[in-house]
């Protein structure tokens, strides 16, 4: 007889919810980390319906600050940010106009050193050691230690209260496909926030998905949002 044989099987819980009711969760004073590289991967839908209803005073952790009119550009435009953490806001004159007025703080990573910091937080580390950025004006304010005769710094990993993720594939207990460049910083932050809200594309019932299709397993997900429709700012071919 096979280890466990007989034994009940677990139910798995089915996750999926109005957009509303989790997008609800998020609290005044949360650090959201959104998922996307430019269009790839942005929740746009989860962003739209955040700026719907008003939450304030956001740390947002996200790659970029996407261009004007369009993504993260909605929060800022709304006043909703007070913190970004990110890679380059070059795109985003808003995002420029508002740091240089001093009405938004912005803490700039270098790429890697972002994704490193977000897996860092998802795996339980306090954070790592690196050459990258040293001499140059990312060190600012960091600690720097000496390890086999070289110098490094010090960053600390990365973790949210929430993180808002889009998917193409989703079944209802929130196993996660991505589609091509989608599968950037999604799988990293869905490991590194105490919620983890979806967007999926297409919504499959449990075992929709094979194994080996399954990017983000669903235990690290906590609310599967279907998409109803794709606006135009989803109109960038995923490669």
């Amino acid at each position: 007889m096979q280890p466990g044989y007989g034994a009940p099987r677990m139910i798995l819980p089915d996750k999926t919810m109005a957009i509303e009711e989790a997008v609800a969760r998020i609290g005044n004073g949360a650090t959201v980390m959104v998922g996307g590289f430019g269009v790839p991967g942005t929740p746009f839908t989860l962003i739209r319906e955040l700026v719907r209803q008003g939450q304030k005073d956001l740390t947002v952790i996200k790659n970029d600050a996407n261009e004007k009119h369009l993504g993260i550009d909605h929060l800022l435009a709304n006043g909703q940010v007070t913190r970004l953490i990110t890679t380059h806001i070059g795109l985003n004159p808003r995002a420029i106009e508002l740091m240089n007025a001093g009405r938004i703080e912005v803490e700039f990573c270098a790429q890697g050193i972002l994704a490193e910091r977000v897996r860092a937080g998802g795996a339980g580390l306090k954070g790592f050691l690196t050459d990258i950025g040293m001499d140059t004006d990312l060190a600012r304010n960091k600690p720097a230690f000496e390890l086999n005769g070289e110098q490094a710094l010090l960053e600390t990993a990365l973790r949210a209260d929430v993180a808002l993720i889009h998917a193409n594939r989703a079944d209802v207990f929130g196993n996660l496909d991505f589609t091509a460049t989608a599968r950037n910083f999604n799988p990293l932050m869905a490991m590194a926030a105490d919620l983890v809200i979806v967007e999926a594309e297409t919504l499959l019932p449990l075992g929709g998905l094979r194994p080996d299709e399954v990017h983000t397993p669903g235990p690290f997900v906590d609310c599967v949002v279907q998409l109803q429709e794709l606006t135009a700012e989803y109109d960038v071919v995923q490669r």
